[in-house]
């Protein structure tokens, strides 16, 4: 998993939740950016991120008010991608069992 989070924020996350995969920090959205995945937060939004008490500039340890959409990329050992999706709606995500059935045909 790659996130903009700081290391430290990522790791209680993780911890949290029992997660056992590894967590790339991707700080300022540089690898989001490359695949074209990062949106800047208008001021309305940033606005009421703040009225939730939600700090992006602590989490992800910078001003940009950057997130990136979510995605999912299956690459192979040879760095070929093998399964993509992403959509600016970040209520569709794919299903894990897709993502398991991609794995497996590797």
């Amino acid at each position: 998993m790659i996130s903009p989070q700081v290391a430290a924020i990522s790791r209680n996350i993780a911890d949290r939740l029992a997660l056992t995969c590894d967590l790339l920090v991707d700080r300022g959205n540089r690898v989001a950016r490359e695949f074209g995945l990062v949106f800047t937060l208008p001021d309305d939004l940033r606005q009421l991120y703040q009225k939730f008490g939600i700090d992006l500039v602590t989490a992800n340890g910078d001003d940009s008010w950057t997130l990136p959409m979510p995605a999912r990329f299956v690459i192979d050992h040879g760095g070929t991608i093998r399964a993509a999706d992403a959509d600016p709606d970040y209520t569709h995500r794919p299903e894990p069992s897709q993502t398991v059935e991609v794995l497996r045909s590797l």
